[in-house]
C-alpha cells in the first residue's frame, strides 16, 4: 500500500477540488493523477488559454451561415432570376402574327353588294 503525504491548499481550494473529485472520479489521488497526466501528455500549461470556447465558436459559425445566406440570396435576385427569365424568353416559341399586307383592304370582303350588274341577268347574286 502508498504512503499519504500531506499538501496544504487554501480552504476554498481544498472544497472546489472535493467537489470536482467526487463528481468525476472514486477518490481524490484518481483525479490529481489524472489532471496532471492530462497537462503532462497534452503538452499545455494550466495558465495558458485553449483557444475560443463552444459558445463563441458556435456564434462566429452563425454569422458567417448567415452572411453566406445573404449573398445568396443577392446572387439570386440579381442574376439567377433575370438570366432565367431571359432564357426562357428565348426559348418560348409563339405563332407569329399575322400582319395584314399595306396592300390588302379589310372592308373589301365586308361589303356584299354588288357594284355592277349584267344588263343580260336579272338576279345578281354572289
Amino acid at each position: 500500500m502508498d504512503s499519504f503525504i500531506t499538501i496544504r491548499f487554501k480552504r476554498a481550494t481544498a472544497k472546489r477540488f472535493q467537489e470536482f473529485s467526487k463528481t468525476h472520479f472514486k477518490s481524490h489521488t484518481e483525479a490529481m493523477a489524472t489532471i496532471l497526466d492530462f497537462f503532462f501528455y497534452n503538452e499545455i500549461s494550466p495558465k495558458e488559454k485553449l483557444g475560443p470556447t463552444g459558445r463563441t465558436i458556435e456564434a462566429n459559425l452563425k454569422k458567417r451561415i448567415n452572411a453566406v445566406i445573404a449573398i445568396m440570396r443577392d446572387m439570386e435576385m440579381t442574376q439567377t432570376k433575370p438570366t432565367v427569365a431571359m432564357m426562357e424568353s428565348l426559348f418560348q416559341t409563339e405563332a407569329p402574327k399575322k400582319k395584314p399586307l399595306i396592300l390588302e383592304k379589310k372592308f373589301m370582303g365586308e361589303k356584299n353588294e354588288v357594284r355592277f350588274k349584267e344588263k343580260g341577268n336579272p338576279n345578281n347574286e354572289l
